[in-house]
């Protein structure tokens, strides 16, 4: 954020009073959507820092509906898959809240929720005839882990938790990468 008011400073988008007026609002910036409005005018949706969704529900009703890379996730996030397919990647996602709701509705879907390390996946509801399929590393809840809930009111379809897989046991290097 102060980065890209930098380099529209340098580069003659904002003079040096707004670059200090903005500057100075990011750091008593309360929320996110104060930081958001301080860019806005400076790039193209796709560049934002900070990308705020103002999408209510992520759907995929016969057909498919993703949110990926850096985006805001509301506490508070409605899905709904009929006989289509949502994914939710968080790995680059901000998380508002220690806690985030995901209220899925199921009916023959599929749900596929990529969380990154340090963030547990618990799944409460109903759901007749739906597979859950949690990776055991979404699974472990420690003492002041981030916790994504879904909620999951359902009939047929699949609901599918993953988390990165380590990289190997020579830490993240790849066969032939070896320095020596």
């Amino acid at each position: 954020m102060i980065t890209l008011l930098g380099e529209a400073a340098a580069d003659g988008r904002l003079t040096q009073d707004e670059h200090a007026d903005r500057v100075e609002r990011a750091f008593r910036a309360r929320t996110l959507g104060d930081l958001a409005a301080l860019t806005i005018d400076l790039t193209g949706p796709s560049e934002q820092p900070i990308r705020l969704d103002g999408r209510r529900a992520v759907t995929g009703v016969f057909g498919r509906d993703a949110r990926a890379g850096r985006w805001v996730v509301p506490d508070f996030l409605p899905v709904l898959a009929i006989f289509g397919d949502v994914q939710l990647d968080l790995r680059e996602a901000i998380l508002t809240g220690s806690r985030t709701v995901v209220y899925a509705t199921l009916i023959g879907g599929t749900i596929h929720l990529i969380v990154p390390d340090g963030v547990a996946v618990e799944t409460t509801g109903t759901a007749v005839l739906t597979r859950k399929r949690i990776d055991r590393g979404a699974r472990v809840v420690g003492r002041g882990q981030a916790v994504v809930e879904v909620r999951t009111v359902g009939f047929g379809g699949t609901i599918r938790v993953t988390s990165p897989r380590p990289r190997g046991r020579l830490g993240g290097l790849r066969r032939g990468s070896l320095p020596w």
